[in-house]
């Protein structure tokens, strides 16, 4: 079925220099294309379908393959293992896409972009989709130029601290020094919560993460802010990951989204509708071991979310069996989170439950 991601530590750490950059694969697809960061050309700006008479998506099918923007150094979403393959909740996003377009989830090409070019890239038409642990905000989701799909993981902004500084709380942190990306939501935020709470304390910035890491571990700054989920994957490759807790608090919730260009409805719907495939297929119950047993079945609900009865697919352009192809292929949503954060990193579901468990994770009906 799936092959398994080999995680350690020195692994991971090999993968965030980006010292194996390679293409990667998926089970038995094996055809992935790696092209890595390139700055936007103007150039390139994609025409609206009514000036081009060319839909997103039969630009996508006469191309061959999908080109999906990624962090491509971020375990756990979108990373080059130490195998030389491309792995992560964003990674698998893109690869259910060409599932359900080509019947194949190799047909990928996927490039890495940074936090400061993401939009631009995508704007210019270099890529089909941004799949890039990227926070919806209303700024972002008002230009318009930008649309952003369902959120395919709930995260919030946490702050990393050594257990033996005695920092317990967030007021905690007066007069020390906080580590932050620049030019990303988390700046802005740590500002807000510092300004609204009356906070002084000092902030280090850099656009290159790994040197915020450092800057930690040499006792340059405190603390480290960031969302939750990558605090985590890369506390494990601390000089001693035992020696940092995340602090109970939050700065802010984070709902990590795909976004496409504001071009294109069919191709809005296509993303869209994928995400909530893969949700709506582990409610069901249906994953990549037992989807041949729901091809027999009768119960109606189950018949038209697999394309056996009806014309969901079509309606979009797909085929009626875009759903099969999806979780065979590349899994449920359940299946996609413990490949790649829970069996490796242990990060619970919370808010990336489903609905019924407490969750945030529910699709709208297949009908």
């Amino acid at each position: 079925m799936f092959n398994q991601i080999s995680w350690t530590p020195k692994l991971l750490l090999a993968a965030l220099v980006g010292s194996l950059m390679f293409s990667a694969a998926t089970g038995n697809h094996s055809k992935n294309i790696a092209i890595h960061s390139s700055k936007a050309n103007a150039i390139n700006q994609p025409r609206p379908q009514s000036e081009t008479g060319v839909s997103q998506l039969d630009r996508i099918k006469n191309r061959g393959y999908l080109i999906c923007g990624v962090n491509g150094e971020l375990p756990g979403f979108s990373f080059v293992n130490a195998e030389g393959k491309y792995a992560g909740i964003d990674v698998d996003f893109c690869r259910a896409i060409a599932a359900a377009i080509f019947d194949d989830a190799s047909q990928v090409q996927f490039r890495d972009v940074s936090a400061e070019e993401r939009f631009e890239v995508l704007k210019s038409g270099e890529i089909d989709l941004l799949s890039r642990n990227t926070t919806e905000t209303l700024s972002r989701d008002a230009d318009g130029n930008l649309d952003f799909t369902p959120p395919i993981f709930y995260d919030a902004q946490g702050v990393l601290v050594n257990r033996y500084s005695k920092i317990q709380t967030l007021k905690e942190l007066a007069n020390k020094t906080i580590c932050v990306p620049e030019n990303t939501t988390s700046y802005d935020n740590l500002q807000d919560y510092l300004h609204q709470f009356e906070i002084s304390a000092k902030i280090l910035t850099s656009r290159d993460r790994e040197a915020l890491f450092d800057f930690y571990e040499q006792d340059r700054c405190q603390a480290i802010t960031g969302d939750i989920s990558q605090l985590i994957v890369r506390k494990t490759i601390l000089a001693n990951p035992k020696d940092h807790i995340i602090l109970a608090q939050h700065i802010s919730q984070e709902p990590l989204a795909p976004v496409l260009i504001h071009q294109d409805s069919q191709w809005f719907d296509i993303v869209k509708w994928v995400t909530f495939a893969l949700i709506q297929a582990e409610e069901l119950n249906i994953n990549s071991e037992n989807i041949n047993v729901y091809h027999k079945s009768k119960e109606s609900e189950i018949r038209r979310f697999l394309g056996m009865d009806g014309r969901l697919g079509s309606d979009m352009g797909l085929a009626n069996d875009f759903t099969q192809r999806i979780i065979e292929q590349v899994g449920n949503y359940s299946e996609i989170y413990e490949r790649n954060l829970g069996q490796p990193f242990g990060l619970e579901r919370g808010k990336n439950a489903l609905w019924k468990e407490g969750g945030l994770m529910y699709s709208p009906p297949f009908n």
